[in-house]
Formats: C-alpha cells, sequence, structure tokens
C-alpha cells in the first residue's frame, strides 16, 4: 500500500538538517524498494493557492494556512501497513526537528 509521508518544518528550521542526509535517507529507501518519490519543497513564499468557486478562479499568494510549520517535502513509499509506514516514517531525518504526517493514498473510484 502506499503512504505519503509529509514532511513539516518551522521555516527557520528549513536547513537543520542538511541535504545530503535527505539524499542519503531516501537512496536507502529506493535500494529497500520502499521509496516511489520524494521532493523538498521551495520555501512557503513561493506557493501560490488556487481555488475555483462558483466557476471563479482566485489566486492567493502563499499557503493556504497560517501556520507555525510548513509543508517542506515529502516521501511516497510502499509499506505493508500503516505500522511499517509509521517506521519508515521514522528514519526520515527531519522528522527529528519536525514532523512528519503519514497518510495512506486512496484510489480514486473511477465510477
Amino acid at each position: 500500500m502506499k503512504y505519503l509521508c509529509l514532511v513539516y518544518l518551522e521555516e527557520q528550521k528549513l536547513h537543520a538538517v542538511p541535504d545530503s542526509e535527505c539524499l542519503v535517507c531516501g537512496e536507502g529507501f529506493r535500494k529497500r524498494g520502499l521509496l516511489v518519490a520524494a521532493e523538498a519543497l521551495q520555501p512557503v513564499e513561493t506557493a501560490t493557492t488556487v481555488r475555483v468557486r462558483n466557476g471563479k478562479v482566485s489566486i492567493t499568494d502563499g499557503p493556504f494556512a497560517e501556520t507555525k510549520e510548513q509543508l517542506a517535502g515529502f516521501y511516497l513509499i510502499e509499506a505493508r501497513d500503516l505500522n511499517d509506514a509509521i517506521q519508515v516514517a521514522s528514519k526520515i531525518p527531519p522528522a527529528r526537528e519536525g514532523s512528519v504526517e503519514v497518510r495512506p493514498i486512496r484510489q480514486l473510484n473511477p465510477q
């Protein structure tokens, strides 16, 4: 089953974990057959939020919500179950400085 591990960090801690450590972690996950994809994100001030209401598109600079921690990156992994995904997420280096939200991927129903 696929799980998305969303990495959240406070802005001042975005560089607290070296990129090289995250790259090594991702490569280790890849070698073990766990990693589907992983990417770091640009800082929150580069974000744009898009909404469509009543057929009208509105665009807002920045993230959807003001929070202390911001989405910094993600790891899309394959895991046996939630417990296995949590074990994998606990090895993601930024978990030491921020948090990692683990969410199962929902298959879309084509009806």
